[in-house]
């Protein structure tokens, strides 16, 4: 198995309430709408989609039901520090709960992090210390 993501599918609890997050509030645009999942433009990363909660954990074998921390964390990596601080606003205009504002890391960085309405964590993230980062824009 190589290190690569084919695409990633976040079950979320209201389809609706998760498209207007990612579209109206973070500008996402929308691929595919079928109805039971949605897959958004990747501009040639990794697809991000989302599905049912219910729906998602049965297929693979899971309950849908959890608490606390999952072990999972997205991460966008950003060209300046500028850029970090205009996604947090924009996520917490979208109505993310915001859990670490954008300020100085302790790695030498700057960032923050987010929680998107069905809990998944964001951590938005800038660093001036190599030029092979994973830029997401």
């Amino acid at each position: 198995m190589k290190a690569h993501v084919s695409s990633i599918l976040l079950g979320v609890r209201d389809m609706e309430r998760a498209k207007r997050f990612y579209t109206d509030g973070l500008g996402w645009k929308v691929k595919n709408d079928y109805g039971i999942s949605v897959f958004f433009e990747s501009d040639g990363a990794s697809p991000v989609g989302f599905y049912g909660r219910e729906g998602l954990a049965g297929q693979v074998g899971t309950s849908p039901e959890g608490s606390g921390f999952s072990g999972l964390v997205l991460t966008y990596v950003v060209r300046s520090e500028a850029r970090v601080d205009e996604v947090m606003a924009e996520a917490e205009k979208a109505g993310a709960t915001i859990l670490n504002p954008a300020g100085a890391l302790p790695w030498g960085g700057y960032g923050g992090t987010f929680a998107d309405p069905d809990g998944y964590i964001w951590s938005l993230g800038y660093s001036g210390r190599g030029a092979d980062q994973p830029y997401a824009e």
